[in-house]
């Protein structure tokens, strides 16, 4: 038996310029960060031919084109799978509509629990890729490429997406006391509002031609993030993440509604700097930059909303049982 550990993740700045409409033409870049919220994939042998896949249901069946969950079946395929295996995918949080990159987590982790059954060791930027290749080129989902990356990576990092198509990874550079104290100025707060992204996705990115000053805003502010953090300058994240939330709700209709923007107001009057709503929008998770002495104020001001205490994550995807007979 294998199982991987892969990690959610929560995206700050750039999101938009990771589709490739818009990279391939202008570039991308991006700044997020792996959190300590996994998906966990497990793979065993079956003792018969069968095909057997585990998550909120479970398949059995006798060949790969039957498989219903496409991201476990087209990892199957990518990687030479054809019968005699169980996989199972478990979370941390309920994973649809979360907006934390759970499909790309989900797929970079299988890929990575499959080759490691094979006996392959893959880099985190194979893993990425054909996790891109699976949900972009195979499924035509409407998704950028940097939630595939942050998975297979891990940490505070700043991707680009060049215009020739390569991804180039970099390390945000801090010293461990500002790294801490970033740590414990987030907070992520439940919406009560789970959406599919799909629609919203496809509205961006169809989007994307007309928005395009908007994403070269975006852009922008990825790169002077990148800056201010670098820096030191910590605090600097809440306002840029303010700025970026009024850009972003330009890029699609459904971005916010009335809730949404209720949520974030009172966390603004409370103490909160900036923040987002973590993904595509429209619901999901809502993460603010907060100071942490205004945080009381801020859990009182979102008393109805459930709050996930995070932390910034060094891993990417990793495997952490591997026994195989």
């Amino acid at each position: 038996m294998i199982i991987v550990q892969t990690p959610l993740r929560v995206s700050f700045f750039g999101g938009g310029t990771d589709f490739p409409s818009y990279y391939l033409a202008e570039g991308g870049a991006v700044l997020s960060s792996a959190i300590d919220k996994y998906i966990f994939v497990t793979i065993k042998k079956r003792f018969d031919k069968k095909l057997r896949v585990g998550y909120t249901k479970t398949e059995m069946v006798d060949s790969i084109d039957e498989i219903q969950h496409s991201l476990i079946r087209e990892s199957m395929r990518k990687t030479g799978f054809r019968q005699g295996i169980e996989v199972t995918t478990m979370g941390d949080i309920p994973s649809e509509g979360s907006g934390l990159g759970s499909s790309s987590t989900v797929t970079v982790g299988a890929l990575h629990a499959m080759y490691t059954y094979l006996g392959e060791n893959v880099l985190a930027e194979r893993l990425a890729q054909e996790a891109c290749e699976i949900e972009i080129g195979v499924l035509k989902e409407p998704i950028g490429k940097q939630d595939q990356y942050i998975a297979a990576y891990g940490g505070l990092r700043f991707f680009e997406f060049h215009t020739d198509g390569r991804v180039t990874s970099e390390k945000i550079k801090m010293d461990d006391e500002k790294r801490r104290l970033l740590n414990h100025n987030f907070m992520l707060f439940f919406t009560g509002i789970s959406r599919k992204a799909n629609n919203i996705l496809e509205e961006q990115q169809k989007n994307i031609v007309d928005r395009s000053s908007i994403l070269r805003q975006i852009k922008t502010l990825a790169f002077t993030a990148r800056q201010e953090l670098e820096a030191g300058n910590i605090d600097a994240l809440g306002e840029l993440l303010h700025e970026g939330w009024l850009l972003k709700k330009q890029m699609a209709g459904k971005i916010s509604n009335g809730d949404i923007d209720e949520m974030y107001h009172a966390a603004r009057m409370a103490g909160a700097l900036g923040g987002k709503i973590t993904g595509a929008g429209g619901g999901g998770f809502l993460l603010l930059y907060c100071p942490h002495e205004k945080q009381n104020a801020v859990r009182a001001a979102l008393g109805n909303l459930q709050e996930l205490p995070f932390q910034l994550e060094r891993d990417g995807s990793k495997v952490i049982f591997n026994y195989r007979r």
